[in-house]
This record gives structure tokens, sequence and C-alpha cells, in this order.
């Protein structure tokens, strides 16, 4: 080599022809392993399901024909099914009555042996009974129950026969107090009060008077279908002094 010359590069034979070529076997190679890869994964899968799939179970059905069955077990034969039976029930020992000899009877009892209800005469007849009648010494008078329900229905309401106003007190005159009571009333059968009830009061010191006066109120009795019935009745009264609404 003289001095002052310049050499030009040489190159080795291996270029982008080269390269391109081997690119294109690798990248051939490269999609067939990948592609085999796959199938052998999804192979893999569905070949360990298919290996480890238990079998269903098989349900065997026999089919018996009405000559199979045999004759039909005779009701005669059967014996009774066993029931409990509880032991023996023990009479009752309370409220029976017991004879007692008559020396041994208190002298204090209030009811009548047998000897002294035989001795007993029978009620005597009147004059003119010679029909065979009874006399009856006393009329028999049967009182109600007791007072009513709140509500009772009713297809004719008690009317007012007999008004009682309230006298005023003495003590409430003097003192100038007025007050208003409420008060509702047990009407009976009859139309009668029977009990009276206060409901509301403006003060205490009229109540007596109310309950007085309306004690002595007479209606005429609530009427159902089968007859009188018992029903309770509201009464308002205002205790005013004169000159006052």
């Amino acid at each position: 080599m003289a001095d002052g010359m310049v050499v030009p590069y040489q190159t080795h034979g291996y270029g982008a022809v080269e390269l391109k070529a081997v690119a294109q076997k690798y990248m051939a190679y490269g999609l067939v392993f990948s592609t085999l890869l796959s199938f052998s994964t999804i192979g893999s899968y569905y070949g360990i399901g298919y290996l480890t799939e238990e079998d269903e179970p098989v349900h065997m059905v026999r089919i018996l024909k009405y000559t199979d069955l045999g004759p039909p077990p005779s009701l005669t034969d059967q014996a009774a099914p066993a029931v409990a039976v509880s032991g023996p029930a023990v009479k009752p020992s309370i409220g029976i009555p017991v004879p007692v000899p008559d020396a041994e009877v208190s002298p204090d009892q209030t009811i009548a042996t047998q000897t002294e209800l035989s001795a007993q005469s029978a009620p005597v007849e009147g004059p003119g009974s010679g029909s065979g009648g009874a006399q009856i010494e006393q009329d028999l008078k049967i009182d109600d129950d007791g007072p009513p329900p709140d509500f009772v229905p009713y297809e004719k309401e008690p009317t007012i026969v007999k008004r009682v106003e309230p006298k005023y007190p003495d003590i409430a005159l003097r003192a100038g107090l007025e007050g208003n009571v409420f008060v509702k009333v047990w009407v009976d059968k009859e139309g009668k009060v029977r009990k009276v009830v206060i409901l509301k009061s403006d003060a205490e010191i009229f109540n007596q008077a109310a309950e007085d006066a309306a004690k002595q109120w007479i209606f005429t009795p609530a009427v159902m279908q089968k007859g009188p019935v018992s029903v309770w009745v509201s009464i308002p009264f205002r205790f005013r002094l004169s000159g006052n609404k």
C-alpha cells in the first residue's frame, strides 16, 4: 500500500438479500411451530376432559306385566292394628251423695228431710175452684239478668213518659255555680230506670242532683222483633241560674 492512497471498502458477501431470505425461512418455521403448539394445547385440554369425564349412571327399568303381580292380599287374613288402651278409669268421688242416718244429721241443717217434705200439706183450693185449678198465693216477678251492653239493636227507641228536673243544689245556688252533667240510664223492659251512671260532669256538686232526678224518669221500653229489650239512654242535665241560658 503506497503512501497517500485510499483503499476502497470491501464487503464480505452478506447483506440485505441474505437477511430477507433467512427471515422468510425462520418466519415459516415459527408459524409451523406456533400452529403445532396451539393444536397440541387444545388437544391436551379436550383429551384430559374426555379421560376424566365420568359415565352417567344407567337406570334399569323393568316392565312388569299384570300376570307377574300375583293375586292381591286377602283382607280377612290381616290382623287388626294394635290400639293402646288406657287403664280403667277411676270413678269420680266428688259430688256423689252418700246416705247418712238421721241421727247423725246436724240440728242446724237447712234442707228438709223426706219426712218433713211429706208432712207438708198441699195448697188449699180457693172457693169457686171446682175446675181443679190450684190457688196462686203470690205472683212471681222475673227481673232482668243484668245491665245490657253498650249497644243494643232495636226497632223502636224508648220515648220519655215522665221527665223530672233536677233540684239545684243550695251551695251551688249561693255560690253562683253553673255546669253540665251527662248521665246514661239503664232502661229495663218495663221502661223503668234501673241504674244511673255519670258520663261527664263539669262539677261534682251537681252529680247527686242529676242522679236523683234521672232515677225518677220513666220511658216506653225499646222494642225489637221479639218484644221489649233493655237499653242504655243518655240524658244531659244543664244547671243554669235564672236569667242565664
